[in-house]
C-alpha cells in the first residue's frame, strides 16, 4: 500500500470519535491490531459497531490472539452503545470464516463494493 496515504488514514483513525483502534502485544512484539468503526445506523435504531480491521501476525495465529481482541472490541462496542457487531471477510478467507463462526458471528449477507474515481 501506499505509505503516505495509509499514514493519513491512519492519523484520521486516531484522531476520530467514531473510529477505536487497539493493539495486542506479546512481550514486546506486536501480535495484532484491530480497529472498529461506531456510526448511527436506522436499521439497528442505533449504534452499530463495524470491525474494519482484525490483523493477526502469523507466528501468534491460534494462540488467541484474535479471540483476545475480539472479546476487547466487543467491550468497546457495547461501552459506545452499539446493538450489534459486524465485520466482513473477502469470500477466499476460508479459516477466517471459521474463527468468525467460531466466536459467534454469523454470515447474514453478501458485502457489495464498488470502486468510485
Amino acid at each position: 500500500p501506499d505509505r503516505d496515504a495509509l499514514r493519513t488514514a491512519y492519523t484520521k483513525a486516531v484522531a476520530s470519535k467514531s473510529q477505536m483502534l487497539i493493539v495486542a502485544r506479546v512481550g514486546p512484539r506486536l501480535a495484532g491490531f484491530c480497529s472498529l468503526t461506531v456510526k448511527n445506523n436506522l436499521w439497528q435504531a442505533g449504534n452499530l459497531g463495524h470491525i474494519d480491521e482484525l490483523v493477526v501476525d502469523g507466528c501468534f495465529r491460534g494462540k488467541g490472539v484474535g479471540s483476545r481482541l475480539l472479546e476487547e472490541i466487543t467491550k468497546i462496542a457495547r461501552e459506545n452503545g452499539c446493538k450489534r457487531i459486524e465485520l466482513d471477510s473477502a469470500f477466499h478467507r476460508k479459516e477466517a470464516h471459521r474463527f468468525y463462526e467460531n466466536a459467534g458471528y454469523e454470515n447474514r449477507a453478501y458485502l457489495f463494493s464498488k470502486v468510485i474515481r
